[in-house]
């Protein structure tokens, strides 16, 4: 088997009004990731983890935010077309590290719903999906409340010809 890492990195600014969707779970909240689709930034960091670690572009070339079909999109169906390519090369997902960046609210209690969504479109174990939270200790946009940003890892395996 051949293994492969990819690495994905998302931002969205947070603003009044929105609904904030983080690793397929809506969390209730005074804001939300502000973006094309639902701007679900976890979701994004790992489609673009897995994207890389195959080799197939990012997240960015597949879903444009040029293209109104993805205007409002699920992330959970990104991910799951992104499994769909990763599927059509011949990769499996091996495992994914995942951290949020958030000042408000807290993640923790929010994370096993999180790994429960994730699992199945990835065709793994929750045990496979390691999620944590951090906040930005007040520095920055992320700091002051602005933005939000999750950082993946992703291993990947591919049977060898």
């Amino acid at each position: 088997m051949n293994i492969r890492v990819g690495f994905g990195f998302d931002v969205h600014p947070l603003g009044e009004g929105r609904e904030l969707w983080l690793g397929g779970v809506k969390l209730e909240f005074e804001k939300g990731c502000v973006g094309h689709s639902d701007a679900d930034v976890l979701l994004h960091a790992i489609c673009d983890a897995l994207l890389g670690a195959a080799n197939l572009r990012d997240i960015g070339f597949h879903f444009p935010n040029t293209d109104p079909k993805y205007k409002g999109a699920d992330s959970k169906l990104l991910l799951k077309e992104v499994v769909r390519l990763l599927k059509e090369n011949n990769y499996k997902v091996g495992n994914i590290d995942a951290t949020i960046s958030l000042e408000a609210p807290k993640i923790n209690p929010h994370i096993k719903d999180m790994q429960s969504i994730i699992a199945p479109i990835l065709e793994v174990s929750t045990n496979d999906i390691s999620i944590k939270a951090t906040t930005n200790e007040k520095l920055g946009y992320v700091g002051r409340g602005e933005g939000v940003n999750a950082f993946a890892v992703a291993l990947i395996g591919k049977s060898q010809p």
